[in-house]
């Protein structure tokens, strides 16, 4: 984290104690970090064997975000969850992470709960800030994390087969119904500000999966991406999307949000994954042990689109397409 160029607003009386005061921590450094904050750079080392998985978010006030009701906490939290998220649809195992961090004044106390949400999550995962930048402006957090996978077996969008079959962890919805209904139970809201990050799975997952990717933007349209990277569709069966206990508790299945909101609402973090059919039996166990769990909610198909599908065999037609950053 370095002083602001010439012609940026100028924190410079406070930048460099803001850094010590709320992003310096003193455990002991990761033995992979030769030099972290306090250099023009950082300086790591990546473990021999391992390839390096590097990813990047970034979260901004009004967009991803309001200022009126996200704790600054779940913004820290959830400004490095969305980046550990994506490490675990490759089965990485998190290390660094670096931040930019834009704000309009120098608030003590809004920082102080930031920086604690931030090393809350970070610490869970043993993942090092070891840089990044602070500077005045619009509220607006990005992240870049990085980890770790044994070479040769990082998991990509690209893979799925016809026939594979398709698999989502936890439950969808609960965040995009946090929205919907602010006054619904606390366990949805919990789910939309601090957002579990599925690591342990994508590490499991790297000896099953076929392909994957983490469901961000809605499960149509992160799917999608999935089948995309090589031409394919598939068919989901919607009665079998997994939804939680808060989310039954508030809607029924004749509400259209029922099914809409598990297959186009953003913010799950789940992972979505496809695995042939001879390893479902091991992958259903292996995640069986991780606190997340698995359902399987439909089929790789040769010919392209999304195809909806009822228990009874009717179509479903979802009037939702998940979130589009940019349209």
């Amino acid at each position: 984290m370095n002083g602001p160029p010439a012609g940026e607003p100028d924190m410079s009386e406070t930048e460099f104690e803001i850094i010590h005061r709320y992003f310096v921590r003193e455990e002991p450094a990761r033995r992979d970090v030769i030099a972290g904050i306090g250099d023009d750079a950082a300086i790591l080392q990546v473990p021999a064997g391992r390839e390096l998985v590097v990813c990047m978010d970034t979260l901004v006030a009004g967009v991803h975000f309001s200022t009126a009701t996200t704790p600054p906490a779940a913004i820290g939290h959830k400004a490095l969850a969305v980046n550990l998220s994506d490490l675990a649809a490759m089965g990485a195992e998190p290390a660094w992470a670096t931040l930019s961090l834009t704000v309009p004044e120098d608030d003590p106390d809004w920082l102080g709960r930031f920086a604690q949400g931030f090393f809350s999550l970070a610490g869970g995962y043993g993942v090092q800030l070891v840089g990044g930048d602070i500077t005045r402006g619009p509220l607006a957090v990005t992240v870049q994390a990085h980890g770790f996978v044994p070479a040769g077996r990082g998991m990509r969008r690209r893979g799925a087969r016809p026939g594979d079959h398709i698999y989502v962890t936890g439950t969808l919805g609960d965040a995009g119904l946090a929205l919907q209904r602010p006054e619904d139970a606390a366990a949805l809201r919990q789910r939309l500000d601090f957002p579990q990050p599925r690591i342990r799975a994508g590490q499991v997952l790297r000896d099953h999966a076929s392909a994957a990717i983490d469901v961000s933007d809605g499960l149509l349209a992160d799917l999608g991406h999935l089948l995309e990277a090589d031409a394919l569709g598939a068919d989901l069966q919607v009665d079998r999307l997994p939804r939680s206990a808060a989310f039954r508790a508030s809607l029924t299945d004749r509400n259209p949000l029922f099914y809409d909101l598990p297959l186009g609402a953003g913010d799950d973090y789940e992972l979505c994954f496809t695995v042939a059919g001879a390893r479902c039996t091991a992958v259903e166990a292996a995640l069986a042990g991780v606190a997340c769990g698995c359902t399987r909610i439909g089929v790789i198909e040769a010919a392209a689109g999304i195809r909806c599908h009822r228990q009874d065999g009717s179509t479903y037609h979802p009037t939702v397409n998940g979130y589009q950053h940019f349209g």
